[in-house]
């Protein structure tokens, strides 16, 4: 397994062409790179109208977790390995740092012309722009709510 390497940060905001192309932000490249992944593993959020996008790294911990499973006899092993590995594709990026998103997962995440790339430490995730600003938003909202939960126990708790 590779050693620890730069997280996925910022979100940064793209475009869809004609073709079912995304060009990989050059930061999440580098990023790629460091792990010794030859392009992108992408596959649809079993969880979201959105794309997981992710290196080696995460492969890597994926096949050492399945790999102490019973390949055969736990249903928690096939679960998993159906979700995430055999969704999953390796794209490969041309010279511009495009990847060609097969349309079904262009149809999952319901892209259209703007998307974004949303840093999420050891993966990504590409969805529709327009889509994800509300989901940005509650994510937000609960993260302030939280803080404003626990500094009430706080407070509470030095009376």
């Amino acid at each position: 397994m590779t050693g620890l390497v730069q997280p996925f940060i910022s979100t940064v905001f793209g475009s869809l062409d004609s073709k079912g192309r995304v060009c990989i932000p050059a930061s999440y490249r580098h990023i790629l790179a460091a792990q010794n992944t030859q392009g992108v593993y992408v596959c649809p959020s079993f969880a979201e109208s959105a794309l997981e996008a992710f290196g080696q790294n995460v492969i890597d911990t994926l096949h050492a977790r399945l790999s102490a499973q019973d390949p055969f006899f736990s249903p928690v092993h096939d679960d998993e390995a159906t979700a995430v590995i055999s969704l999953t594709q390796l794209l490969v990026a041309d010279e511009q740092g495009r990847v060609r998103l097969p349309d079904a997962m262009i149809e999952h995440a319901r892209l259209k012309d703007r998307v974004a790339f949303v840093g999420l430490s050891q993966k990504f995730q590409i969805w529709d722009a327009d889509t994800y600003a509300p989901i940005q938003a509650d994510a937000l909202a609960r993260m302030k709510a939280r803080l404003e939960r626990a500094r009430a126990a706080a407070q509470g708790g030095d009376a």
